[in-house]
């Protein structure tokens, strides 16, 4: 590893420092879903990915694609912290003009490889943008998140099948199984069971860590670069809202109100 474990911990309080300014400073926002997803991401951009930031359209680079796309102030603040763009553009997240939508878009923010929104669609792309690297032969990775209420859409299935079917094993995909969705728990609207089950059953390379573990997410995906006949799946066990201590786990977290008391609030248990 380049960094060690407290540095990518800071690097991620940092993350979702920003991340939290970025919502309170529209006044409402995906607070869990983006909270949740920064220690992985922070292992992907800090570790692993071969991008950079100077030049993000390069060719041959490896791709990300956060299919749970309202988690995108989370993708942001690492994608600031990165220098993919100016820092000063935190400040207007879903604002007229701006180039950080709440939902990600590849046209407007300058390291986004996929436009998100519609649920489910995600894994879809990411499976292209693999088959893609291998006609071209480049060696690059694809990387994905998907969401566990996410996961109730059909087309996720259909990706999985034919991922496995093609035998991508340059794509690796995070479920992030928070336990949440924007009604109520995922096991009250439809639970997802044994998720590593379904997608072994389904063809996949699986593993399970702890979302929040900076170890096991660098472990699992340097495990997962072994795997070259099957795509990889690494199931997240994460806390929704992680990092602010009175919204975390819960459903209200999806989507919610932050007032300046709130950010003075997360911003605390965020040192």
């Amino acid at each position: 590893m380049r960094h060690s474990i407290q540095e990518l911990t800071d690097l991620a309080k940092e993350a979702r420092r920003i991340t939290m300014r970025m919502i309170a400073g529209i006044g409402k926002g995906h607070v869990g879903g983006a909270l949740d997803i920064v220690d992985i991401l922070t292992v992907l951009y800090y570790e692993e990915m071969n991008v950079d930031p100077k030049n993000p359209q390069r060719e041959g680079r490896d791709r990300f694609v956060l299919s749970k796309g309202h988690g995108g102030p989370g993708l942001y603040a690492i994608l600031a912290m990165k220098g993919y763009f100016d820092k000063k553009e935190i400040d207007t997240l879903n604002k007229p003009g701006t180039i950080l939508p709440s939902h990600c878009d590849r046209l407007l923010t300058p390291g986004v490889d996929m436009t998100a929104g519609s649920l489910g669609q995600g894994l879809s792309a990411a499976v292209g943008m693999a088959l893609a690297d291998r006609i071209d032969r480049n060696g690059a990775r694809v990387y994905c998140i998907i969401g566990d209420g996410e996961s109730q859409e059909g087309q996720i299935w259909e990706a999985g099948m034919f991922a496995a079917q093609q035998k991508l094993g340059s794509l690796t995909c995070f479920l992030d199984l928070n336990g949440q969705q924007i009604d109520a728990p995922v096991d009250e609207v439809n639970s997802m069971r044994d998720p590593a089950a379904k997608w072994s059953a389904f063809g996949w390379n699986v593993q399970e860590i702890d979302g929040h573990d900076m170890q096991a997410i660098f472990d699992a995906v340097e495990k997962a670069k072994t795997c070259t006949d099957k795509p990889n799946m690494i199931v997240c066990r994460t806390v929704k809202g992680k990092g602010w201590k009175k919204v975390e786990g819960t459903t209200k977290s999806h989507s919610l109100s932050v007032t300046a008391e709130d950010l003075e609030d997360a911003l605390r248990d965020l040192q």
